[in-house]
């Protein structure tokens, strides 16, 4: 997939002001809108024009985006980071005028999912208006072994509003955050009263949290289930062995079965994300092979390949 730079795309600089970033949309929809247009690649032009501008346009969006592009240029091979999006305070606004459908998948990458949540209610009084603030929203990392334990996490949430100038700025606001035991992956922590301000004598709107854990060096996440590659040596895979594994809460020792091959699983009921009920721990046996490297380990394979005559390819028939 590659970077797309939007504001090349609109013609515009990326101190852009948000009125410059408009006249910049209008001017080229009028160009490239399919119904008036003469130009071989109008459609096309449009449907790019149109997801740059739902990216620009947004000061929240806008701000994510260019601190992510700012270690990228048009046309280089993307990948968006894990997590690039964590911190930033979102108050959802669904797509207002185009159809998202129609957009790229490195818009589909970045904005697709969590980018539009819906806003906070308003009330009216008897004697003046009042209104709820928004509700905002942000995604959070996690280590998975806050999931299993439980955390206090100082989190700092990244804001966005237009300064003077008419361009986005960034403010930041640290906020303390209670992990409770058994959070889930993509779960939303909702905090009262931490969202956008009300009006008035409206109360603050909440602020929603979406978990997502940090990818760890040993363990995949499913669900409330984890995995984890556990090495054998060849003969304790053969042979089988009591040996120790790692898990989020401690090792553990298990008992490996002879003749174990790669890939078999042993489950360990209820040690996954604690829960109501608790997820399950998944040991996925691996093999691995010690080098030939020496003149010592080589003469040891041919032995073994003389003992233990062995066609691993035997079932393709050939």
């Amino acid at each position: 997939m590659e970077f797309k730079d939007y504001y090349e795309i609109m013609g515009v600089k990326k101190d852009a002001t948000q009125d410059e970033i408009k006249r910049a949309y209008r001017k080229l929809a009028r160009k490239y809108h399919p119904d008036v247009s003469k130009e071989a690649d109008a459609e096309k032009r449009f449907k790019e024009v149109g997801e740059a501008y739902e990216v620009l346009k947004d000061p929240e969006k806008r701000a994510a985006y260019d601190q992510l592009g700012a270690n990228y240029k048009a046309g280089e091979d993307f990948r968006p980071p894990p997590g690039w999006d964590q911190g930033f305070e979102f108050h959802g606004g669904d797509f207002t005028g185009a159809d998202a459908s129609g957009f790229s998948d490195f818009f589909e990458q970045l904005f697709g999912r969590g980018f539009s949540y819906g806003g906070g209610g308003a009330a009216q009084g008897n004697r003046e208006f009042h209104a709820r603030g928004n509700d905002t929203h942000a995604k959070i990392l996690i280590d998975l072994e806050d999931a299993f334990h439980g955390a206090n996490k100082t989190m700092t949430l990244k804001h966005t509003e237009l300064g003077p100038d008419g361009r986005p700025q960034i403010n930041e606001r640290a906020l303390n955050v209670r992990i409770p035991k058994g959070v889930r992956q993509g779960q939303h922590l909702r905090l009262a009263k931490q969202g956008g301000a009300g009006i008035g004598q409206g109360e603050a709107g909440d602020l929603f949290l979406e978990i997502e854990f940090r990818p760890h060096p040993l363990y995949k996440v499913e669900a409330k289930d984890v995995y984890l590659d556990l090495p054998l040596a060849p003969w304790e895979a053969a042979l089988g062995a009591k040996i120790k594994a790692p898990t989020p809460t401690g090792p553990v020792d298990l008992k490996i079965p002879p003749n174990s091959k790669a890939s078999k699983k042993l489950r360990l009921k209820g040690k996954g994300i604690p829960g109501k009920p608790p997820g399950d721990f998944f040991v996925v046996l691996q093999i691995a092979l010690p080098p030939a490297d020496t003149e010592a380990a080589k003469q040891a394979y041919r032995e073994f390949e003389k003992a233990v005559p062995f066609n691993p390819r035997a079932h393709l028939g050939v």
